[in-house]
């Protein structure tokens, strides 16, 4: 056994790498809160969106029936109109042969505007209860409606049936509302109609204590004289007679212009102006028909703005101050939500389908694959058997580095073994050293060297190997007995300039390290069979990995470009023009994460580092002929399933929660569990392929809810990184060394 160390000095200055390593540290905090200030702003979108066209726990409940022993009689008995001037409850009726024309349940951005142009037509002023949700929507038609001189009062937020909620949901439905038509109009408004209120005579004990609180606070509430019923659809004729008031009587008359198919409504309002006007009967607004029953002239408050010259009618407050601008943002924020939450279903949807045409092309290369490569026949090529070297590059390995060795100390394949001691503190090279002793290993080498970083190690391996095939593999990794022979016996092709053996999850006893077994057996090595077939694998594992020593010294040896050495290299063989191969029965067992927070660390510096790759190899899209082939139909494909859709998959959960709220529990449901079982069938195929025991896939669906969502805040943490121009460092994650010998792992 022969041992290199490193000539010793005084204590150098911190490199260039180092000072940016621990620059990037500092700004690691900033970018994980920012990932999920993302996260939280989507999250946000989507509840706002959802608030906006559904209610939870919704209004499905309105009162029949009740007790109004509560109500004054000159309230049940007076007109549509509740006044609370002076803190008395007055009731005021519409003036004879006066029509106050209202319409409920708006704005639509189909329907409204037919009625404001019908209205316009005929010079009919109208007064408009919106529901401020619909207002927040359309803003726009909310402008017109203003603009035109017709009158707006508050339906509510959401349309809910007040007498049921808190008085801080009252004012909240109110104060809403108030906003949106600041945002949208530059007003607030004093009127008010409660949903799925009628005549003055159906006020309860539920709803009256809504009322009077409404109107000590300055609110005029509107009720119905009479009801066109046109929500029931009943047909033109009757519409426009159950609108008509009986003995030439004044009215307040209910139609709608939302929610839901308002073409009869359409049809009937010309007729209906027509009939009344023949009828003498005039139109007004409830502060027309108010002024008009006290004998007041209306007073005008002041030019609205924006509408060039009209005046604002009485009940309109111009919105000015705070309640303007947080008007304008929340008319902004709900546009920000009905554009990104209909991108957003219609980016699911593509990603979906992309998801599963993968899917469906994994299962069929696969196959296709693992019956190629194990046919009875197929042959690489006439036996490898001359000796290779393996390079275990080591830092602080001192749990898990006897273990490497034991496991190559039964190689049945020749090998040299090169351990390159990367600065190590724990006295790894000291540990390898007396393993090796102990093991009859004379064909061992510990090299030491300064700490530079696992590319840095590889190199050092690389240049001191005596034998043209390297194998790479992590210190704490171990190997089958028959890993090296298997993993070499590719170069029997000499097209092939590299080989991806088969890593598998060692410490799969606790919950985290089951997700990761199911990971590397479907998201790895299922991947790796497609890629081999395509020729274009993106990565070789740095835990089993063979090289020609020749190519690597083409390519210019492990980039230390990049956080992902494997990456790189790999691309860059492909680049060169060498073949890259996937040898399944090559098996080590790696020591995976153990906690959440190393797992962040590690997938972190993955993902990080394959973009880096990805960007490093840019070029590669524009090669020719079959070094062109990894730019051809590897890069998207790595950019597509390794960056885009693994952003857009979790978030998938998030809509699927979002589509259970708001739109239609039991479909979405069923579409998630549709998915899960198309995930559960791929992830069986690959457990059988790899001949591994089917009991971990009952972890699959909390790996689903669970993992994925943290495997999505750190792409979108590498994301940041790389668009912030952050570096990092080679990372040492803690081993506990639990991994031994293969036989245990299974």
């Amino acid at each position: 056994m022969n041992t290199t160390t490193p000539s010793r000095g005084r204590r150098r200055a911190p490199s260039r790498m180092e000072r940016a390593a621990g620059k990037a540290a500092a700004l690691q905090r900033p970018r994980v809160i920012l990932a999920l200030l993302l996260l939280l702003a989507l999250v946000c979108v989507m509840l706002l969106d959802g608030y906006l066209r559904a209610e939870v726990g919704g209004d499905q409940r309105v009162r029949t029936g009740a007790a109004s022993s509560d109500v004054p009689d000159d309230i049940l008995d007076g007109g549509p109109i509740v006044t609370f001037r002076g803190g008395q409850a007055t009731t005021v009726s519409v003036p004879d042969r006066t029509i106050a024309l209202t319409f409920d349940d708006g704005p639509n951005p189909t329907w409204t505007p037919q009625v404001l142009a019908i209205l316009e037509k005929y010079d009919v002023p109208a007064t408009f209860f919106l529901v401020g949700s619909m207002v927040s929507r359309y803003p726009g038609v909310v402008r017109d409606m203003v603009d035109q001189g017709h009158e707006v009062g508050i339906h509510t937020f959401t349309h809910v049936d007040l007498s049921y909620q808190s008085v801080a949901r009252v004012r909240r439905e109110m104060e809403q509302t108030q906003l949106a038509l600041a945002g949208a109009a530059g007003i607030t408004t004093t009127l008010f109609r409660a949903p799925y209120s009628s005549e003055t005579d159906a006020i309860d004990n539920y709803s009256w204590p809504v009322y009077k609180k409404l109107g000590q606070d300055g609110y005029t509430s509107v009720f119905v004289d009479t009801d066109s019923d046109d929500w029931k659809r009943p047909g033109v004729k009757k519409i426009v007679q159950w609108a008509t008031p009986k003995k030439g009587k004044g009215a307040s008359v209910l139609f709608h212009d939302a929610g839901g198919e308002r073409s009869q409504t359409i049809e009937a309002l010309p007729r209906y102006i027509e009939k009344m006007r023949a009828k003498g009967y005039t139109f007004t607004t409830i502060s027309g028909a108010l002024d008009k029953r006290q004998g007041q002239q209306q007073a005008p408050a002041g030019a609205a703005p924006g509408t060039g010259g009209s005046r604002l009618q009485a009940a309109h407050r111009e919105a000015t101050g705070a309640i303007l601008y947080e008007g304008k943002a929340l008319v902004a924020a709900v546009a920000v939500a009905e554009w990104a939450v209909p991108a957003l279903a219609v980016g699911l949807l593509v990603v979906g389908v992309a998801v599963m045409g993968r899917f469906g092309m994994m299962l069929l290369l696969a196959r296709r694959h693992h019956r190629l490569r194990n046919r009875r026949r197929f042959s690489w090529g006439p036996e490898v058997t001359r000796p290779v070297t393996v390079i275990v590059p080591a830092y602080n390995e001192k749990e898990c580095i006897a273990n490497t060795l034991d496991s190559l100390a039964r190689s049945t394949h020749p090998i040299e073994i090169i351990v390159v001691d990367d600065g190590s503190t724990d006295g790894t090279s000291e540990i390898a050293r007396e393993a090796a002793l102990a093991l009859g290993m004379t064909d061992v080498r510990v090299i030491r060297q300064e700490n530079a970083g696992k590319p840095a190690a590889l190199n050092r391996g690389v240049r001191s190997a005596r034998h043209d095939i390297v194998v790479m593999m992590d210190g704490d990794t171990v190997f089958e007995p028959d890993t090296v022979r298997q993993l070499v016996q590719p170069f029997a092709d000499p097209e092939v300039g590299a080989v991806a053996g088969n890593a598998k999850v060692g410490n799969r006893t606790t919950v985290i390290g089951a997700w990761q077994h199911i990971e590397y057996v479907m998201g790895f090595n299922l991947d790796r069979r497609m890629y081999d077939l395509l020729r274009c694998m993106p990565t070789i594992p740095g835990a089993i990995g063979a090289f020609r020593r020749e190519a690597v010294l083409q390519v210019g040896g492990m980039s230390e470009d990049t956080l992902a050495e494997d990456t790189d290299i790999t691309i860059a063989m492909h680049r060169a023009g060498w073949r890259v191969v996937y040898q399944e029965h090559a098996r080590a067992w790696t020591e995976a994460p153990g906690s959440l927070k190393q797992l962040w660390s590690q997938r972190y510096r993955w993902s990080y580092g394959t973009m880096q790759a990805l960007w490093k190899h840019r070029k590669s899209l524009t090669d020719k002929g079959p070094s062109g082939r990894f730019g051809r139909v590897g890069m998207p494909l790595v950019v597509l399933f390794q960056i885009v859709t693994p952003v857009f998959a979790p978030l998938i959960d998030v809509f699927t929660a979002y589509s259970m709220v708001f739109i239609d529990f039991k479909a979405a449901l069923l579409a998630w569990l549709a998915v899960l079982g198309v995930q559960l069938v791929c992830a069986a195929y690959a457990f059988r392929l790899d001949r591994e025991k089917y009991r971990y896939l009952l972890m699959m669906p909390l790996q689903q809810l669970a993992y994925r969502q943290l495997m999505y805040l750190v792409l979108i943490h590498s994301c940041v990184t790389a668009l912030t121009g952050g570096r990092l460092r080679w990372q040492k994650l803690k081993r506990t060394g639990e991994v031994g010998t293969p036989a245990g792992a299974g």
